[in-house]
């Protein structure tokens, strides 16, 4: 069996005049997203959010909203590991969810 070779992902930078001189950004930090979907009802998806992130019931309540009437809400935030385990966590309660870079 030949070793799997993975090629580096190139990420494109802006170029800045300072660029030389400039002090380097932290990474931007990614978030979880869940959107609205017509299965799951308001109450599941504020149990989930209170069941796996913790969060106080109004806390829970208020994303549940944001996600109901504005189709989505940030959930968590954190490196792009730790987004990827809420996500496959939110998929595995059965939540609709994505991680992007918060810009």
């Amino acid at each position: 069996m030949e070793p799997v070779s993975v090629a580096p992902v190139e990420i494109e930078k802006p170029e800045s005049s300072e660029a030389s001189s400039a002090v380097p950004e932290p990474d931007v930090p990614w978030v979880t997203v869940v959107h609205n979907d017509p299965v799951n009802l308001m109450s599941y998806v504020t149990y989930v959010f209170q069941t796996y992130f913790g969060y106080p019931k109004d806390k829970a309540h208020r994303l549940m909203l944001d996600v109901h009437h504005k189709g989505r809400a940030i959930v968590s935030s954190g490196s792009r590991e730790e987004m990827e385990r809420d996500v496959q966590a939110m998929h595995g309660y059965g939540l609709w969810a994505t991680l992007q870079q918060d810009r």
